[in-house]
Formats: C-alpha cells, sequence, structure tokens
C-alpha cells in the first residue's frame, strides 16, 4: 500500500521537485485526473480521484475514480467491461492534478455515451456539434439494469 505523503509539510522545492508522493487534494478531498490512451495519447476523459480511488488504482493497476454525481468509488469499466489498465501515472509540478496514460480495454470506449472519448462535441459559433465519433456500443443495452 502506498501511503501519500501531506502536501503541507512539504517546501514549495519539494514538492515540484523532490521524490514524494504528495497529492494535493481539493477542499473535497478530489485531485483531477486526465486519462490518455497510451500510444495514440489521446484524451479519452477527465474524472476525480479522491486518496482512496488514487490508492486503488496504484495497487491494483486499473483505473478507479470517485464519482461526483453518486458519491461513491467507482472502478472504470466494472459494469460495462471498459476497464482502463494503467501503464503509467504522472503528476503535475504542484501534484495537484494526476495523468493517467491507460490502455483501454473491452471495445475501447471509455465514455459513458458508448463512444471512444468522452471528447465528442465540438463548440462551434457557440453551440455544440457533434464530431461524427461512432458508438462502440449501445448505452441504453449495457446499463439497461442500472
Amino acid at each position: 500500500m502506498t501511503s501519500f505523503t501531506a502536501a503541507s509539510t512539504l517546501s514549495h522545492a519539494e514538492l515540484e521537485e523532490g521524490a514524494a508522493l504528495a497529492p494535493r487534494f481539493d477542499a473535497q478531498g478530489l485531485v483531477t485526473a486526465i486519462v490518455q490512451e497510451v500510444g495514440s495519447l489521446r484524451v479519452l476523459m477527465l474524472a476525480h480521484m479522491n486518496a482512496e480511488a488514487l490508492q486503488l488504482t496504484l495497487s491494483t493497476g486499473e483505473a478507479h475514480y470517485w464519482s461526483r454525481s453518486r458519491s461513491k468509488i467507482w472502478k472504470k469499466g466494472e459494469s460495462s467491461g471498459e476497464i482502463q489498465k494503467v501503464v503509467e501515472i504522472r503528476v503535475d509540478c504542484d501534484q495537484d492534478a494526476v495523468l493517467l496514460l491507460v490502455e483501454q480495454t473491452g471495445r475501447g470506449a471509455a465514455c459513458h455515451t458508448g463512444r471512444k472519448s468522452c471528447f465528442y462535441r465540438i463548440i462551434e459559433d457557440g453551440a455544440l456539434r457533434d464530431s461524427g465519433e461512432p458508438l462502440l456500443f449501445d448505452p441504453k443495452a449495457v446499463y439497461r439494469a442500472q
């Protein structure tokens, strides 16, 4: 089990240049998680992790997040089969965000809408336009029992 150093106990230099893992969780106890597909480096999603989700991700090698809407930990792909196998985790300079490089399993969909990426809409002239990204699964069929 990995233990985290309290960020408040570190100097600015230690936080930014040192070897101590000291995630700077926000007032809600969360850190932002950016998720990219290893190889293509395509951004798949943005999520949040609390200390438990980060700990589970580090210990299992599979991505876990904190669901703000459901107020609970969720293992990515637990229901859909679209598990994210973690290849590498990085932290940003001041440790208030993490970057997960993952192998997206299953049908390759990171988004609960059945698409590869959660970023499937384009802002154009102040309105949203679908990028045309295909559905890799039918979310109504996959999540029907929930």
